[in-house]
């Protein structure tokens, strides 16, 4: 159901059970790095990827994501500046730092489908950090032959600088060291994801957070988190409001803010965009 209540009287509710809160866990989807900035279409889209637009006819960077490029020389060339303005650039907007200024204070633990790593780039603390799909700058081996990830900085950068009509050097192309089939991004795309050590160790610290303060008076702070992949953090934060009658679901998610009836009462439901909202929360 779709929270009616006043705006302000939102904004006040929810600095009270913050401030009261001995656990927040903030679950974060696509939405929180669009109100950063980090859109896919538009302007932002053109001006990184217009000779793209122009030759492939596709208008925005999810599209080419998935376009049948002809040589793996071009895909690179797509990929390197995707990588590059959406996981090695800040966003344009101080939204992530606004949420760390919020919550930096406590004690909290971040569970996001996001790839971008924006948590890290505002100041998060790394061991609080819990990023299930992947990371845009991680390279795993496209079979895979093992369950090892490598940081890809150096080599993006190199492709994106050396690149020339839409196509990096032959000899930038990505091989696993250990098989030398290509490499791909680490993304939870289907079943050759790689989970490795470091994915592991946070799965484990965030489930050893969740179960640590289960009874206690729990924030469950979701932002922007549709409905493609709701079981990773909408639906077990209902679950675990719903089992704490101390806990608080809050969803802040312009257009989709909603809760189920059997935690309406302890639920604040914003449908404003995020950044407005991290704002008024600071003021």
């Amino acid at each position: 159901m779709k929270s009616m209540q006043d705006y302000s009287k939102q904004i006040d509710k929810l600095k009270a059970v913050l401030e009261q809160a001995d656990a927040v866990i903030i679950g974060a989807g696509a939405g929180l790095s669009t109100s950063a900035g980090f859109t896919y279409s538009g302007k932002r889209f053109q001006e990184n990827f217009g000779d793209f637009e122009e030759k492939y006819n596709f208008h925005d960077m999810y599209s080419g994501g998935f376009y049948p490029y002809s040589t793996p020389e071009e895909y690179w060339a797509f990929w390197s500046r995707n990588i590059l303005v959406n996981r090695y650039q800040k966003p344009p907007k101080p939204v992530y730092e606004e949420l760390y200024n919020l919550v930096k204070d406590k004690d909290y633990f971040v569970i996001t489908t996001n790839v971008d790593h924006c948590f890290q780039k505002a100041g998060f603390d790394k061991q609080r950090l819990f990023y299930t799909q992947g990371d845009y700058g991680l390279f795993q081996c496209s079979v895979p032959c093992h369950d090892k990830t490598y940081d890809n900085e150096e080599l993006i950068r190199r492709m994106v600088a050396e690149q020339k009509d839409m196509k990096i050097p032959s000899e930038l192309l990505p091989r696993c060291p250990v098989c030398g089939k290509p490499m791909t991004m680490n993304l939870r795309c289907d079943d050759t994801f790689v989970q490795d050590e470091g994915w592991i160790a946070a799965c484990e610290r965030y489930e050893n957070f969740v179960r640590q303060h289960k009874n206690e008076r729990v924030v469950y702070l979701e932002f922007g988190v549709g409905g493609n992949t709701p079981v990773i953090i909408k639906y077990p934060f209902w679950k675990f409001t719903n089992q704490n009658p101390k806990a608080t679901y809050v969803c802040i998610n312009y257009g989709e803010a909603i809760c189920p009836p059997q935690i309406e009462k302890r639920s604040i439901c914003i449908n404003e965009d995020i950044g407005e909202v991290l704002t008024a929360l600071s003021c």
